[in-house]
Order: structure tokens, then C-alpha cells, then sequence
């Protein structure tokens, strides 16, 4: 037995943030915990890279849907080694194997994931750089595509463009041939920027909607997801009748929309988006997003991510960062520093 297996084999208790309350990042503490063994259809991870999302912030505040009720072992991306594999999971991958996937507890050393959600990690990746596969960029390459149906020549809008979702999204948008219209706050702007947008606004001007409109004389596609801030603005500039605005987010909190609005205000193509309930609902189709992507990757269209690393025992701060804005791209904990 090699000096991985006997680690592997040894460790009973891992590290692990746990979320004490609905209170916020404050109440999330690094502890120890029991490893976690794979019940039916799942595989024991050795978290090599946890991914870090405004989802996590919500649950946080126990306002995501359908999300844990604390206490409880926070996040739920992560890439690692399969070291383990519950019953009942149909054609496994070898041990060893290096994935990318979602489930509880991923803010951990080990974690147990679905096994028929998890992905590969590509060649030559490592596994923080495989961060965002399954979650940011199928989230962004949903939106634009099958949701979002974008064309070549169409203008499209990406509110919060320097996060995670929001760079991919600018990236695949000029991929496809759009005109890309983004918004961040302008300490942002050089980043979005240098992925391809066309022009990037300030997402706090008074006066968006209108410099959005001057642009661009009505938006084909929108993506939303900063929810309040941003919202009515997002229905304001989509063209009429056929502009679509795809939601996936709702980081500046929840908003209202009538049937009345619809009617005889925002007379637009409305579409919700959450990628875990198109994978179970959708199967189909998110497989079909998951095999553009590996074509993307092989085009370097889809380049390995570089998320900013942080040990596990900042993701308290981390996650108050993200909540303040005051982050951009991908973020990822190490949970062995």
C-alpha cells in the first residue's frame, strides 16, 4: 500500500466550514467532521478544489430553494479523485479518476457526489482549473443556446460579466457571433473587457437602460442574473416580442413581475434557468450542453479556468467578498491548506 492509499484509508475525521445558522458567512466555522462514505449511485471524493458561488451565499442566508437547512457542511461544487464507490452506480469509473461535479458538503476534504452527474476532468487540466464545467459554463452555454437561442449577428446582454458565469458567457456570446453588451462595476471593466465584449457599462450608471438602448436600439438576448438591481432594466431594453431574457440569478435579491407587466409593458420571452433542475428534468439536453462543451475545450474556445485559490480557512471572508461584490471570476478553496 503506497503512501496515498494509507493516507486515504486513515483519514476518519476531515476538515470541513460548516454553516451554523441562516445568519450569513459569519456563522460558517472550519471544524472537523466524520469522512463521509458513498451511499447508492455515488462516489467518495477527494476534494481536490472547491468551487465557490453566489448559491453558496444564499444558502448561506437560507434563502436559495431547496437548499440545506443548518447546520450543515457548506458548498456543493468540487473537482477531486474518485476514492471511493457506493452500490448501485452503473458502468463506475476507475479509482484514481479525477472528476468534476456537484453535491453537499463540498467544502470539505472529502465529499460524496452523484455519480451520474460528475464529468471528467479534461486532459492536462487540474482539477481547480476543471472548476465551472458542469455549473458556470453549462449554466452560460444553456442560457445562450438551447434557452437563449443566440444567432450570429444578434446583440446580447450579460449583466455581472466579471463573475463566473458572466465571463464564460461573454466568452461563448462572441464565440457564436454576437454582439456582446456587458455590465460590471468599473473596477471590472479591463477584465470583461479583454474577453471579447464590445462595450462594457458601469451596472450602477442611473441611467443604463437608456445607454443600453442608445447601443444598441433593443437587445436580443438577455442574461440575468442579478435579479432587483438589474432586472427592469433587463425587461426595458429586450426588443419587443422577440427578445428573450433568460434568469438564473438573483444576486441583488428577488423582484416582481405581473401579468398585467407582461402584457401591456415588458412584452418579452421570458425564461428561467437553473442548471441542476435542466439536468433533472432535461437530461437530454444537458447532455447535449455537456458534449458542446467538450468540443469547445478541444477548439481552446473553452480554455482551462484559472480561479483564484484561497486556503479553507478564508472561506468565511471569501464568501463575504463575493457577497459585497468585491470579487471577480472564478473562486475555488483548497481544503488541504
Amino acid at each position: 500500500m503506497d503512501i496515498d492509499e494509507q493516507r486515504h484509508t486513515t483519514e476518519e475525521t476531515v476538515r470541513a466550514l460548516v454553516q451554523a445558522s441562516h445568519e450569513g458567512p459569519r456563522d460558517l466555522t472550519l471544524t472537523t467532521r466524520p469522512r463521509p462514505a458513498p451511499g447508492p449511485g455515488e462516489y467518495l471524493i477527494r476534494v481536490g478544489a472547491a468551487g465557490v458561488n453566489f448559491a453558496d451565499v444564499m444558502q448561506t442566508h437560507g434563502t436559495y430553494g431547496g437548499g440545506p437547512t443548518a447546520p450543515y457542511v457548506a458548498g456543493f461544487e468540487a473537482a477531486g479523485e474518485i476514492v471511493g464507490t457506493g452500490p448501485d452506480v452503473e458502468a463506475p469509473l476507475p479509482l484514481g479518476t479525477h472528476v468534476v461535479g456537484a453535491g453537499p458538503g463540498a467544502f470539505a476534504q472529502y465529499m460524496t457526489m452523484p455519480a451520474a452527474g460528475v464529468v471528467p476532468v479534461p486532459a492536462g487540466w487540474s482539477d481547480a482549473e476543471a472548476l465551472g464545467l458542469v455549473l458556470n459554463w453549462a449554466t452560460a452555454l444553456a442560457a445562450l443556446r438551447p434557452l437563449g437561442e443566440v444567432g450570429p449577428g444578434e446583440v446580447v446582454l450579460v449583466h455581472a460579466a466579471a463573475g463566473g458565469v458572466g465571463q464564460a458567457a461573454v466568452r461563448l456570446a462572441r464565440h457564436y457571433g454576437a454582439r456582446v453588451i456587458a455590465t460590471a462595476s468599473p473596477a471590472k471593466h479591463d477584465t470583461v473587457k479583454a474577453l471579447g465584449a464590445d462595450e462594457v457599462l458601469d451596472s450602477r450608471r442611473p441611467d443604463l437602460a437608456a445607454e443600453i438602448t442608445r447601443l444598441t436600439g433593443g437587445v436580443d438576448l438577455v442574461l440575468e442574473s442579478v435579479g432587483r438591481a438589474t432586472f427592469d432594466i433587463s425587461l426595458s431594453v429586450a426588443k419587443p416580442f422577440t427578445g428573450r431574457v433568460v434568469v438564473f440569478g438573483a444576486a441583488s435579491g428577488d423582484t416582481e413581475l405581473s401579468t398585467h407587466d407582461l402584457i401591456f409593458t415588458h412584452q418579452v420571452q421570458l425564461k428561467g434557468l437553473h442548471i441542476g433542475a435542466l439536468a433533472h428534468a432535461a437530461p437530454d439536453i444537458y447532455r447535449s450542453l455537456l458534449t458542446e462543451l467538450d468540443a469547445l475545450i478541444a477548439q481552446g474556445v473553452y480554455p482551462p479556468g484559472t480561479p483564484r485559490i484561497h486556503p479553507l480557512s478564508d472561506g468565511p471572508a471569501v464568501l463575504r467578498d463575493l457577497e459585497s461584490g468585491r470579487t471577480h471570476g472564478k473562486l475555488a478553496l483548497d481544503p488541504w491548506s
